[in-house]
Formats: C-alpha cells, sequence, structure tokens
C-alpha cells in the first residue's frame, strides 16, 4: 500500500503522536493538585498531615462534617454520659471526642458566593451586550478613545483603589452587602465583557439586522430577535470568564465583607482545627467551591470552544 503524500499543512502521524503526549501529560500535571484536594477533603486530620505523606488511606467524611458544622471538645466522661449519636455525622463527631454546638458558616458563605458571583455574571452579561451593540453598530464620537478608557480599567490592579473604594462603600452603606458587591463585580468585569462582545458583535454581518429591519422589525427587534442568537457563543464564552473573576475575587471580598455578604474565598482559609487548620475541611471547601464554575464551564463546554476559535478563519 502506497503512502499518501501530506499536504503543506497537514501534520505528519508522528507530529500528531508528539502533539497528543503533550497534551495529556499537560492535563495530566494540571490535575494533580485538584486530585490530592479531592483527596485530602477524604481524609481524617491525622492523614492528612502524616509524614511521609500517605497515598492510600481510609476514606472519611470527616473533613465534610467538620465543614459544616460547629463542635466543642468535653471530658471523656461528660461524653460517655451522652446519649446515643442519632445521625452518622454526630456520631463523627464524637469519635473526635467532641459534641455538636451547630452549623457553621460555610453554608452562608457559600450562598454569598453563589448570589454574587452570578449576579454579577448576569449584569455584566447584559450591559456588556448592550455596550458592545452600540460600539459595533453605531457611529459613536471618540469610539476609540473611550474603548481604550474601558480596557484601561482592567489594568489596574485592585490594591490601588481599594482604599478609595472602601472609603465609598462606606459613605455610601454598601459595605458588607451582597449589592455593593455585585454593582463592584459588575464595574470591574465590563470592560472585558465589552471587549470581547464587540469582538463577536463585529464578526455578525449587519445585513441580518437590515433585512430584519426591512420586513418591520424595529432595532430593538432585530437585537433581540437576530443578533443575539448569533452572539450566543460570544455571550456564553464571555459570562465563563465574567464568573471565574466574580468567583474566585480575594482581595475586594476581605476588605469590604465581614460577616452578612462575605464569600468563600475569605472564609475559607480561617478554618481552624484543634491544634491548627483543619486541613480536611479546608480541602472539602476547596473541592465544593470548584463544583459551580466546574458545572457552568462544562454545560457551556461547545460555546466555548467555539468561542475562542469564533473569526479565526474567514471565507
Amino acid at each position: 500500500m502506497k503512502n499518501i503524500p501530506h499536504g503543506p499543512l497537514e501534520p505528519s502521524a508522528a507530529s500528531k503522536w508528539f502533539a497528543g503526549f503533550v497534551v495529556i501529560g499537560y492535563a495530566l500535571l494540571s490535575l494533580i493538585p485538584l486530585a490530592w484536594i479531592l483527596m485530602t477533603s477524604l481524609r481524617t486530620p491525622q492523614d492528612a498531615i502524616a509524614y511521609p505523606p500517605k497515598l492510600v488511606t481510609t476514606p472519611s467524611l470527616v473533613g465534610y462534617v467538620n465543614l459544616f458544622t460547629t463542635r466543642s471538645r468535653i471530658a471523656p466522661e461528660e461524653l460517655a454520659a451522652l446519649p446515643p449519636a442519632r445521625s452518622w455525622y454526630e456520631g463523627l463527631v464524637r469519635e473526635q471526642q467532641m459534641i455538636l454546638v451547630g452549623p457553621s458558616r460555610f453554608g452562608d458563605r457559600y450562598l454569598n458566593s453563589l448570589l454574587i458571583g452570578f449576579g454579577s455574571t448576569l449584569l455584566s452579561i447584559v450591559l456588556g451586550t448592550l455596550a458592545a451593540y452600540a460600539f459595533s453598530r453605531f457611529r459613536i464620537p471618540g469610539k476609540d478613545d473611550w474603548l481604550f478608557f474601558i480596557l484601561s480599567t482592567r489594568m489596574m490592579p485592585p490594591i490601588a483603589v481599594s482604599i478609595p473604594i472602601y472609603l465609598m462603600f462606606r459613605h455610601l452603606g454598601l459595605n458588607d452587602t451582597h449589592l455593593g458587591l455585585i454593582l463592584l463585580y459588575t464595574v470591574v468585569n465590563l470592560s472585558l465583557s465589552v471587549w470581547l462582545l464587540k469582538g463577536f458583535m463585529d464578526e455578525i454581518p449587519r445585513e441580518y439586522e437590515e433585512a430584519a429591519m426591512v420586513d418591520g422589525y424595529t432595532r430593538w427587534q432585530a437585537f433581540l430577535k437576530v443578533v443575539l442568537p448569533q452572539a450566543a457563543t460570544g455571550i456564553a464564552t464571555t459570562a465563563i470568564f465574567c464568573l471565574i473573576f466574580a468567583w474566585n475575587e480575594y482581595a475586594f471580598a476581605l476588605l469590604l465583607t465581614s460577616g452578612t455578604a462575605q464569600t468563600a474565598p475569605p472564609f475559607i482559609p480561617t478554618i481552624i482545627g484543634e491544634g491548627g487548620l483543619d486541613w480536611p475541611a479546608m480541602a472539602a471547601g476547596t473541592a465544593l467551591f470548584l463544583l459551580p464554575v466546574l458545572l457552568f464551564t462544562v454545560l457551556l463546554r461547545k460555546h466555548l470552544l467555539r468561542g475562542v476559535t469564533f473569526g479565526a478563519i474567514r471565507k
């Protein structure tokens, strides 16, 4: 059987194998920290700090129980006088020579992250889509200057504006509020959403809207029924990046919140167990913290793959 010659742009079989090996190797290396976090979350506090580290241990849900509960140590004779544990997680607490006091604050912090992260992402996408459409379709005086100004807000490090923002929020009564963080994350993400979505809007032919308006649609109807469906890929891609920033943001959440609106990132490092940091509980909180962004990205993965290559090939 004769060998079929390769085209000038077609990679050889050896190149494909090498590229596949590099990609798989990089993926495995990237997954090692995540796998270790998951393994630590399923260990006891003693196994988590064992040296040398144990690769194989008996799975335990102590870390997750400690994450969601508040406990108190009592004397062995007092523990022996208590009635039998009423649930499996109370039994795990009793094994640590402790009793349940109540729920921890992690659940509230987790809900705050969901509300603030997805709320600011939704607001960033709505405002960013409208602004990007305006910059893409209308003649705006000084458009390039406005776009550069919008982009420049993303270049400023958060620590440089943290004190002015803190003073402004305190004056407006937005300190430690969900609304305050949603507005702040929206403002920070707007520059990213406007620039990304403008690129997608520019790739949508104007003739689609013009044809719709000739058929009797208003500009707003053409935007909703023609442009938005075409821009769905860009909107999904932008939403993922905006959510990742809002979900992981630490500096502003630490500075501007203390209790009511505190999110999970500044709370997880403060989880303290007996004798120091409760590593299984911290690992459990980190593993649960990864889930929403992971699920959101997986659900929109097709749009993400199309979005990062959108406009790369022109016919």
